[in-house]
């Protein structure tokens, strides 16, 4: 009997203790995942030597930030975590949306797939972690669609820059398919 007031007692302090480990687990994981869709997004472009999709990805996502940190300092909504009162709208979820939008956009569904995929897991992530309520990621969801579609054209492969360096100088090499 002693032995199982003590297990009840030490369960009762574990689980508040391994329901707060979880929602960091899931805050860190959220972040990763967005992270990735970042240097996805950046990284893509530049390895296409593709400059002006960099600045699409960029921008896109600039923007995205830029509209959710605004709204942020508008609204000031209590996260469901209690940590603050920068809920509405998700961040995390507004970039993630963001880059994969761009790379959806620039380079067609096979890129935009698996980035929808890992924006989305970011997004049910940040609910998971009680950092935001399912609005909250709703609408940085659309925040970052919108600014992936307005602030990104389609990849034309037709023409492309590329630049180049040696030690006795670089330049830029421009090459057009017709």
């Amino acid at each position: 009997m002693r032995y199982s007031v003590a297990l009840v007692g030490l369960a009762a302090i574990a689980m508040p203790t391994s329901a707060q480990a979880r929602d960091r687990d899931w805050d860190r994981a959220s972040g990763v995942a967005r992270d990735a869709l970042v240097a996805a997004a950046l990284g893509v472009p530049a390895i296409q030597g593709d400059w002006r999709g960099d600045l699409m990805a960029a921008g896109s996502m600039a923007a995205a930030g830029g509209t959710t940190f605004v709204l942020k300092e508008l609204v000031h909504e209590r996260r469901p975590d209690r940590s603050d009162d920068r809920s509405f709208p998700s961040g995390h979820t507004s970039i993630s949306f963001a880059a994969a939008t761009t790379l959806e956009k620039r380079y067609g569904w096979q890129a935009g797939l698996p980035a929808y995929a890992v924006a989305t897991f970011v997004g049910v992530a940040r609910v998971v972690a009680s950092k935001h309520y399912v609005h909250d990621v709703a609408a940085g969801a659309g925040i970052g669609v919108l600014s992936g579609l307005l602030l990104t054209s389609a990849h034309d492969d037709r023409v492309r820059l590329t630049p180049w360096g040696a030690p006795g100088g670089g330049g830029a090499a421009l090459a057009v398919r017709f």
